[in-house]
């Protein structure tokens, strides 16, 4: 069964395409309609004056998007999260050269830090720089961070930092703190074995409230 992008991916589509409902010609002057679909992309035919529905404009990007989701599946052959699966049906949907490129290239020889780069070659049309595509590969390169490294040609990969504690589980670790000391500050058995009990029911917790918030820093 061919990998298809996850929602982030999708949404991240939808929201760099647009969504037109009558035909119109693209910054290249190519005939577009829907989520970015043209002729090219197969079935069906973008005419002058052509009119969907959201509808149809969904179904007509699901289908244009199975086949970039091959293409980026049989192209590449190293192991990609879903974030990178994402980034690259992105690049190739809207560029179509995924196969051609040196990103490909790099990336097949296992150089992962190398695809943010070759994503920012890739930022002219009609032989002119255009800033909204600028600002694409940037989100792409965006999305293709979110994944998992896993290596490059030099770079072994490393692995995730260690936990740290948060400025949350400090101050409650303060607070539990000061208030065993004020307690005991009477120096009275009723004090002490209040304390006792607090430490006790401290230890108890402390496994739970820590597992729930140590995050990566």
């Amino acid at each position: 069964m061919t990998r298809k992008i996850n929602a982030d991916g999708l949404a991240h589509i939808k929201r760099w395409e647009g969504l037109r409902l009558s035909a119109y010609q693209d910054i290249a002057g190519v005939l577009t309609i829907g989520y970015g679909h043209t002729s090219a992309a197969g079935a069906p035919q973008v005419k002058a004056g052509m009119k969907i529905t959201e509808a149809e404009a969904e179904r007509i990007l699901q289908s244009d998007l199975a086949k970039f989701e091959q293409r980026v599946e049989r192209l590449v052959k190293v192991p990609l999260s879903d974030s990178q699966f994402a980034a690259l049906v992105s690049f190739d949907y809207n560029t179509g050269a995924l196969h051609k490129s040196t990103l490909l290239k790099k990336l097949n020889a296992g150089d992962y830090a190398a695809v943010p780069g070759e994503l920012a070659k890739w930022v002219n049309a009609g032989g002119k720089r255009v800033q909204g595509l600028v600002n694409r590969r940037a989100s792409e390169a965006g999305l293709w961070a979110k994944g998992e490294f896993v290596s490059s040609a030099d770079v072994p990969a490393k692995p995730a930092a260690p936990p740290v504690l948060t400025k949350e589980t400090v101050s409650w670790g303060a607070g539990i703190a000061a208030t065993v000391g004020s307690t005991i500050s009477g120096s009275g058995p009723v004090q002490w074995a209040l304390a006792v009990i607090m430490i006790l029911a401290f230890a108890a917790g402390a496994y739970f409230f820590l597992r729930d918030r140590l995050r990566p820093a």
